[in-house]
C-alpha cells in the first residue's frame, strides 16, 4: 500500500495519555496577512475544532489546550473582548459533536474572572459533558497560570495547617499535587507549543516535570492533524526515563567500549 506523501506513523501502543498545548501563533498569522488580529484568532479557532477530532480518533486520554493566560489580560480590550465572543461561539457550535463523541469538557484557571456571556455557555456544557463514560477529556485552560496554580495550592496547604487539618510534615509533593486542579487528569506525557518560540510560558508547571516537550514551527492556525501526528510519533521515538537510567546506547559499527583512565 502506498501511503500519502505527509502521511505520519503513528502506533497504536505507547501514546501518551495527557497531551498539552500552547497554542501560539495566532497574531502573527494574521500580520503576515495584513489582517486584524481577530482573523488569526477566528483561524486559530478553527485549528482547535480539527485538532480535537484528530486527537479523539487517535485515542488520547486527556488534551489540555492553553487558550487564555493570565497575563492575557493585559492585551488590548477589543482583542480581550474578540477572543471571548470566538470562545462562546466555538462552545456553542461544539456541543452535539462533545456529547456524540462522549468528550468531556474541562475548565482550569481563574474561571471566575471570566465574562458572563462565556459562563452562561461554559458551565451548563461542563455539566452536561460530565459522565463517567467518557473517552476522552478537552480541557480548556481559562486565566491560567501554571505560577498562579502553585501558589493557590501551597495557600490551601497553609490553611489546613493552621487549622490543624494536617501536620506541617505532611506537606509534600503529593499533597501539593492534588490541590492542582491541570492534573485531574494525570501529568501531561507530552507538552507541544506551535509558533516556533522555545519557552514554556506558564503553563502547567508543576505537572510538565517529566513531560516530553516538542516545539513546532507552523502557526497555530496552520497546525494540521499530521502536526499532531508528527508531535506523537517524536513522543514515541523517545526513551522516557524519569531521571533513572535508560538503556545503554547501541554501539557505532566497529566501534569498542572506552577504558577511561583515572
Amino acid at each position: 500500500m502506498t501511503l500519502p506523501e505527509n502521511s505520519v506513523l503513528v502506533e497504536a501502543r505507547n501514546l501518551p495519555s495527557h497531551v498539552g498545548i500552547i497554542m501560539d501563533g495566532n497574531g502573527r498569522w494574521a500580520q503576515q496577512r495584513g489582517a486584524p488580529r481577530v482573523d488569526g484568532h477566528r483561524e486559530g479557532s478553527k485549528a482547535v475544532r480539527r485538532i480535537v477530532r484528530a486527537a479523539r480518533r487517535l485515542g488520547l486520554r486527556a488534551l489540555t489546550l492553553y487558550a487564555f493566560s493570565e497575563q492575557n489580560w493585559e492585551r488590548p480590550e477589543g482583542e480581550i473582548d474578540a477572543l471571548w465572543t470566538l470562545l462562546r461561539e466555538f462552545l456553542m457550535s461544539e456541543r452535539d459533536e462533545l456529547l456524540d463523541n462522549k468528550i468531556r469538557l474541562n475548565a482550569i484557571g481563574n474561571i471566575g474572572r471570566l465574562p458572563g456571556l462565556v459562563r452562561a455557555v461554559l458551565d451548563p456544557l461542563r455539566r452536561e459533558t460530565e459522565e463517567e463514560k467518557a473517552e476522552m477529556t478537552l480541557t480548556l485552560a481559562l486565566s491560567y497560570g501554571g505560577r498562579e496554580e502553585i501558589a493557590q495550592a501551597a495557600q490551601k496547604l497553609a490553611r489546613d495547617v493552621a487549622a490543624g487539618k494536617m501536620r506541617p510534615e505532611d506537606v509534600n509533593h503529593e499533597s501539593l499535587r492534588a490541590q492542582m486542579p491541570s492534573l485531574e487528569f494525570g501529568d501531561p506525557d507530552l507538552i507541544i507549543r506551535t509558533g516556533g518560540e522555545r519557552r514554556i510560558s506558564n503553563f502547567l508547571l508543576y505537572g510538565l516535570a517529566y513531560a516530553e516537550l516538542y516545539f513546532a514551527d507552523v502557526l497555530w492556525p496552520d497546525f494540521e492533524s499530521t502536526d499532531l501526528y508528527a508531535a506523537v510519533a517524536s513522543y514515541q521515538a523517545r526513551e522516557r526515563r524519569f531521571g533513572r537510567v535508560g538503556k545503554p546506547a547501541p554501539l557505532l559499527p566497529d566501534a569498542k567500549p572506552l577504558r577511561l583512565v583515572g
